[in-house]
C-alpha cells in the first residue's frame, strides 16, 4: 500500500497519454473539409470510375509507368473496354489540366508529395 500513489499517478499519466488524440481534436476543433473537385467539361468518364480514380489512381499510375517503362505496353483498356493511352501527359492532363485546382487541392490535404513531376512538364 506504501506505493499506492506512484501507480495511481502512473496510472492516470498512462490515461491522458492514452486519450490524448481525443484531448487534441476536441481543443483544435473540426478538421478541414475534404475538398471536392469538380468534374472537367471535356470527358463525360474518367479511365475508371469516380470511387476507384478515388481511391486507386496513385495504384494505376504506377502500373501505368511500369507497363510503359518495362513492358512497352501503352495502352491501357479500362473496366468499361475503351481503351485509352497509358500517359500521364495525354490522357490525364487533357481533363485535368489545372493541376492547382485539381491534384494539388486533394495532395495538400493529404499532406503527399508525388514524384509525377519529376519526369512529367505540369501543364
Amino acid at each position: 500500500m506504501q506505493h499506492l500513489g506512484k501507480i495511481l499517478a502512473g496510472l492516470v499519466i498512462f490515461l491522458l497519454f492514452i486519450t490524448s488524440p481525443i484531448w487534441y481534436n476536441l481543443a483544435m476543433g473540426k478538421a478541414d473539409q475534404v475538398p471536392q473537385l469538380e468534374r472537367p467539361a471535356q470527358e463525360k468518364n474518367c479511365v475508371e470510375d469516380v470511387a476507384f480514380m478515388r481511391s486507386s489512381h496513385m495504384n494505376l499510375l504506377d502500373d501505368w509507368r511500369n507497363s510503359v517503362v518495362r513492358d512497352k505496353n501503352r495502352v491501357y483498356v479500362s473496366s468499361d473496354g475503351k481503351k485509352y493511352e497509358m500517359s500521364l501527359s495525354k490522357t490525364c492532363t487533357k481533363c485535368h489540366a489545372n493541376t492547382e485546382q485539381f491534384c494539388d487541392k486533394c495532395h495538400n490535404y493529404l499532406a503527399v508529395d508525388p514524384t509525377c513531376w519529376q519526369c512529367h512538364v505540369q501543364p
